[in-house]
């Protein structure tokens, strides 16, 4: 099996419908694909690879040997000849990038804050895209995600964050995970994974499988939120990378996710009509008491968040 590789630009094209289905099949089956000629340019993400690699290399790599608590943890239980796997901690070196923060983005590796800056603009010109895609797919109104992850005042809310991601060679990947098995908490999440090391699998089937690497893909996964818009036809997906012994691997994932004070429930459109009363197994809810749940229960089975949150 492979996750589905879709050809984004044919949307356009003669073969629009097929693409549609192409993408309604990836959001209903897999929960998982990838888009190839998606309208960002190979020489922006060339930038983005140089300047992601090289930010680690000076500002990051010397730390994450240092003080990192898995390294810190491995290496005790490797003195000790212990074959306990860390169950716990994820091997990765992680930073996240926002329009708030953006004082605090990384300063002295040249053209990071510029080229990820505009990667950035153009990743929520795609999500944006996507989600019309969905919107017209699930037969709803032009913009309702949108306008459902912005919430009822109309205005620019919905959050928007990039989380900047190496996990580097592993002496002991048996022991750990680079990143434990879970679903993603909000809206549409964009990849831009390494095409050199892999590592990133999801579940399908009582099975993992790898997403396969392809050089300038964008993979395209769906969080928790969608399933809840769509009333679960769109299904959050269990997804994981592993550890390697050899090679760098770079991750950047932007998430377009609900402002927090956004009110999320099932689209009416996919609600029965006679079932609207009844319990459809998604409840309305704020997004932010979502988040509240979300990060004590993030490695856990995603139904009882859903029930959690109902509870408040």
């Amino acid at each position: 099996m492979a996750i589905p590789v879709i050809d984004f630009s044919k949307l356009s094209g003669a073969e629009r419908a097929k693409t549609m289905a192409q993408i309604a099949n990836g959001c209903e089956e897999w929960g998982f694909f990838q888009l190839v000629n998606h309208g960002i340019s190979a020489e922006l993400l060339e930038r983005v690879k140089k300047v992601s690699m090289e930010c680690y290399k000076m500002e990051r790599e010397e730390g994450f040997r240092n003080s990192n608590k898995a390294v810190k943890m491995m290496n005790e239980l490797v003195a000790k000849k212990s074959d306990e796997k860390m169950e716990n901690i994820d091997w990765e070196d992680v930073f996240f990038l926002t329009e708030e923060n953006q004082s605090k983005w990384p300063s002295k590796t040249p053209g990071f804050k510029e080229t990820m800056a505009e990667y950035r603009s153009e990743l929520k010109k795609l999500a944006e895209k996507v989600m019309e895609v969905m919107d017209e797919n699930l037969g709803l109104p032009k913009g309702f995600i949108k306008n459902a992850f912005n919430g009822e005042d109309g205005g620019d809310n919905a959050f928007f964050c990039t989380k900047v991601a190496h996990y580097p060679p592993c002496p002991h990947p048996e022991m750990i995970t680079g990143l434990r098995a879970h679903t993603d908490a909000g809206g549409v999440i964009l990849f831009f994974q390494d095409d050199e090391v892999g590592g990133l699998q999801i579940l399908k089937d009582g099975e993992w499988i790898d997403v396969q690497r392809i050089p300038n893909a964008i993979v395209i996964n769906i969080g928790d939120q969608i399933e809840v818009l769509s009333n679960g036809r769109y299904k959050s997906v269990w997804h994981r990378v592993l550890t390697m012994t050899e090679g760098n691997r770079r991750s950047i994932a932007s998430f377009y996710n609900p402002w927090l004070k956004a009110t999320i429930a099932p689209a009416p459109q996919l609600v029965e009509k006679v079932n609207q009363e009844e319990d459809q197994g998604y409840p309305k809810f704020v997004f932010g008491d979502y988040m509240s749940v979300y990060a004590e229960q993030k490695f856990l089975p995603k139904e009882p968040r859903f029930h959690s949150v109902k509870a408040m």
